[in-house]
């Protein structure tokens, strides 16, 4: 992640920076913000001190994360955060599936663009635990739709728990399209270990595991090891990985799909 962030020169712009980033991901490391504002370890301690004093973070072993009480921004307005990407992703990853192909679909705000661009006519499966993709999947009636049940996390619109689970291991599919917190050449990641179980169930019952991920993610810190890279398939994303995490994906053997410009028609070839 050493070009995430431009350098910046006063403590007021580096704080800034620390919120905007802490906003999006709801908890970062002081290792990963120090490369990232390229300082010291020393100097983004004492930025957070400061953060803490004025009551806008909760400094934690080997980190901060947003205050007691506050939350990682609502599904709402983590679907209007980079809504256009995550259309043109959606677009992109729409043309990887077949008119009649079994697939499933993540929560989050991104896969769920991807209901939204189902190719024109859809006769398969959508298998998913989340709320917002079964909304949208309401107006299609020549798709069926499986809903995993579970406990409902309000913070995420998706069932999760141990029935979710459950439900997963009787179904197959041909494509698991999955949403993450961030992405580095380390792993994919989570915001919270209340996903990871459901997710892994899904990845577990899927032909081939596309991660759909827009730029935000892959300047983002997450602290839920999800996966490595090598157990996804195909990335579809809005912009070319920097270096280091494309030479990780091209080792690992995971194909990159970009989705630039308008959407495309579904359909349109690779």
């Amino acid at each position: 992640m050493n070009d995430a962030m431009p350098r910046y020169d006063t403590a007021a712009g580096r704080r800034d920076a620390i919120l905007s980033r802490l906003q999006a991901s709801g908890f970062l490391s002081i290792s990963d913000l120090a490369a990232d504002l390229q300082v010291s370890d020393m100097t983004v301690r004492r930025d957070l001190r400061l953060l803490e004093r004025d009551g806008l973070v909760r400094v934690v072993r080997g980190g901060v994360s947003l205050p007691v009480g506050s939350q990682v921004p609502a599904f709402s307005g983590r679907a209007d955060a980079h809504h256009d990407a995550k259309v043109r992703i959606g677009a992109r990853a729409a043309e990887l599936v077949g008119s009649a192909d079994a697939i499933a679909i993540d929560a989050g705000t991104t896969p769920c663009e991807l209901a939204a661009a189902l190719p024109q006519p859809f006769t398969g499966s959508v298998v998913t635990h989340s709320v917002p993709v079964l909304q949208q999947m309401l107006g299609r009636p020549p798709t069926r739709v499986v809903g995993l049940g579970g406990d409902l996390n309000p913070e995420s619109r998706a069932f999760v728990g141990p029935m979710t689970v459950e439900g997963v291991a009787r179904l197959r599919v041909r494509l698991f399209f999955l949403g993450a917190a961030a992405v580095d050449e380390r792993g994919i990641y989570v915001s919270t270990d209340l996903e990871r179980p459901t997710k892994q169930a899904l990845m577990g019952i899927a032909d081939e595991v596309v991660l759909m991920v827009d730029h935000s993610k892959v300047e983002a810190s997450a602290p839920v090891l999800l996966c490595p890279l090598d157990a996804v398939g195909t990335v579809v994303t809005d912009r070319q990985p920097a270096a280091g995490l494309a030479a990780a994906l091209a080792a690992a053997g995971v194909r990159v799909c970009v989705a630039e410009g308008v959407p495309a028609p579904s359909g349109a070839s690779d």
